[in-house]
């Protein structure tokens, strides 16, 4: 596939990483020559110098032929401009933007053909918040990803001593949990992915990634630890788009409070939030954390610009008593380094987090969704089987009989609004969505093509 991406930030250098590893034709615009150096450098692709949304600066990055346009620059103007062109002159068939604004998105109907024509709008902000708001529902886990439509999730747990199936085989949770169906999908430990058949015994500080139904999902967390209480009070480190995106969503069932340095943001928070505390302050202010009982606070989530800010202001709450701190981190070197010390309890990578939200309109076959994990190199998707026993190599067949990559595992299938966990006898029937777990994402392209029907289906 030829794909533009306009953009070398971090979200587009990411998203460029990513499919210039998968055999795609990358081409990256952006006015940052040295930006475009290092990553040609890097990677695979090839670069044009230049504003993204002049028409001669896309037509000598290649639009005239490409397939996709990925509009991620920081200007929300330029990505809808861009997207304008695209569809005006070039006629490009699919076109993506990045969209930040909520003035913008609070006018969805305006993003079609007959005014800005933008097939997809991706909103990091929202996609953030969602993610964060998923990990304080559900105390304990470190990623929480959600599958048809919310009716199955992929859940990341840290197994403690204490916890019921520790020390025991995977295959005995259902004796344990006789009217829960979940399935565990992959295991690290010490940081190396390690096979979860039946009889692997689960041992203290591994990584756990299991798959059940929503409802079941804190039953099977209490299965490798010690469930926490639910939150109750959280703190928001930032009051930009993200934090008042999370402050919206969280103050209808949570004490919310919201520390904001700049006094004219603040105010505007007050006036818009209905019953979050807003206070004017400085979050690695020790004083005002103390003043504000911050020993008291069950989650401190800090999501400013500033990645250092983030850092220090979470170690910070930490050691004044916080109960769970988490932390927005843009660069990967800082996420790398806060999971080696466990200085903060969950870095959030912007970056990992939003480019599954991209994927999933790149990747081949009838795939719905698409969550990166373990920093982009493990990758949960979503795929719906189309197709009969004759024009599909998944539909007709159980799972013991797809040839599925090494790695790669089928954890649940969707039938409606039925989840049920894949066995080797499991049916796979036309319309199913099946979850599946890749440890290594470079054999995503082998998964895409076992749900690409044939031509002779009609």
């Amino acid at each position: 596939m030829k794909i533009l991406i306009l953009g070398a930030g971090q979200v587009g250098s990411t998203v460029a990483a990513n499919l210039a590893s998968e055999a795609n034709d990358i081409t990256l615009v952006d006015s940052n020559v040295d930006l475009l150096n290092d990553l040609r450098s890097r990677l695979d692709i090839q670069t044009v110098a230049g504003q993204a949304s002049y028409p001669e600066v896309l037509g000598r990055a290649g639009i005239i032929d490409t397939d996709m346009l990925i509009a991620v620059t920081n200007s929300d103007e330029t990505n809808m401009l861009a997207c304008q062109f695209a569809h005006s002159l070039f006629h490009t068939p699919t076109k993506i933007a990045r969209i930040r604004s909520r003035e913008y998105l609070e006018h969805e109907h305006m993003f079609c053909h007959e005014a800005v024509p933008v097939d997809v709008i991706i909103s990091p902000e929202e996609i953030v918040s969602k993610y964060v708001q998923r990990l304080i529902e559900y105390p304990g886990a470190f990623q929480v990803l959600d599958f048809a439509h919310g009716r199955a999730q992929l859940v990341g747990v840290k197994a403690y001593y204490g916890g019921p199936l520790v020390g025991h085989e995977i295959r005995t949770l259902r004796e344990h949990m006789p009217g829960v169906d979940a399935r565990v999908a992959a295991i690290y430990r010490r940081g190396k992915g390690i096979s979860a058949e039946g009889r692997r015994v689960i041992e203290a500080d591994d990584e756990v990634f299991f798959i059940a139904a929503k409802k079941d999902i804190r039953a099977v967390m209490s299965e490798l630890r010690k469930l926490d209480k639910p939150f109750k009070r959280i703190m928001i480190a930032g009051g930009g788009n993200i934090g008042k995106r999370l402050a919206e969503a969280l103050e209808s069932d949570y004490q919310v409070k919201v520390l904001e340095r700049d006094q004219g943001r603040a105010s505007l928070l007050s006036e818009e939030l209905n019953k979050t505390i807003v206070l004017l302050g400085d979050s690695a202010d020790e004083d005002l954390l103390l003043e504000e009982n911050i020993d008291q606070m069950d989650v401190f989530c800090a999501v400013t610009n500033d990645d250092e800010a983030n850092i220090l202001s979470s170690m910070l709450a930490k050691q004044l008593g916080a109960g769970k701190v988490m932390s927005l981190v843009n660069r990967h070197a800082y996420v790398d380094l806060i999971e080696q010390q466990a200085t903060v309890d969950v870095a959030i990578s912007p970056q990992q987090v939003t480019i599954g939200a991209l994927l999933t309109h790149v990747r081949r076959g009838d795939v719905v969704a698409v969550h990166s994990l373990r920093r982009g190199a493990a990758e949960a998707i979503e795929a719906v089987a189309h197709g009969d026993s004759r024009t599909s190599r998944v539909v007709g067949r159980r799972i013991e009989q797809i040839s599925l990559p090494e790695g790669a595992t089928i954890g649940a299938v969707v039938r409606g609004d039925k989840v049920m966990m894949a066995h080797h006898d499991t049916l796979i029937e036309t319309d199913d969505h099946l979850i599946i777990f890749m440890q290594d994402r470079r054999k995503t392209v082998e998964v895409e093509k076992l749900f690409q029907v044939s031509v002779t289906f009609m």
